[in-house]
């Protein structure tokens, strides 16, 4: 049992997880809890396609994660196309802020919407990406906008599997 329960597990592109019925986020342990359905491993890391401005804005407006208020979350894992990864870090960049105003658009939604992303392409594992996010029930459109809003961007053209998971504790 984890302290979220999962109220919501979508496939939004490729195959969806195995049905669980609790999620807990666990930080770096390198086993997998007994009973569990999944495991998903990331690794928290520097924003490779912000700026020094863009982190520090960022920085200065995140609200921290577990706030007592925060009682609904969305875990969504992604895997970005094999086309992706081998466009040079600069057309990464432009397509994620350039084109998709990716931070951009991130940023109104702050301090509302606290989040945090996870590395996971390098470890092997299913996915390139967790994202993960927490808001407060009086939140919830806002977050359905901003996951909307992004899913509409030519960054999303590059998303091979995404599932959305959503919790509340």
């Amino acid at each position: 049992m984890g302290k979220w329960k999962i109220v919501k597990r979508d496939a939004v592109r490729g195959p969806s997880l195995a049905p669980a019925s609790h999620l807990q986020v666990v930080l770096d342990s390198p086993l997998k809890p007994p009973g569990a359905a999944w495991v998903l491993r990331g690794v928290a890391s520097h924003e490779r396609y912000a700026t020094r401005a863009e982190h520090e804005r960022l920085a200065a407006l995140q609200a921290p994660l577990d706030r007592a208020e925060a009682t609904r979350a969305a875990l969504i894992p992604i895997k970005k196309s094999a086309e992706w990864w081998e466009l040079s870090q600069e057309e990464r960049r432009t397509i994620f802020e350039g084109d998709s105003h990716h931070i951009a658009i991130g940023l109104e939604y702050l301090p509302a919407i606290a989040r945090r992303l996870y590395h996971c392409r390098d470890l092997g594992e299913p996915f390139d990406f967790l994202t993960w996010f927490e808001y407060a029930p009086t939140d919830a459109a806002a977050f359905e906008q901003l996951v909307l809003r992004l899913r509409e961007t030519r960054e999303w053209d590059y998303v091979e599997r995404e599932v959305d998971v959503r919790l509340a504790r």
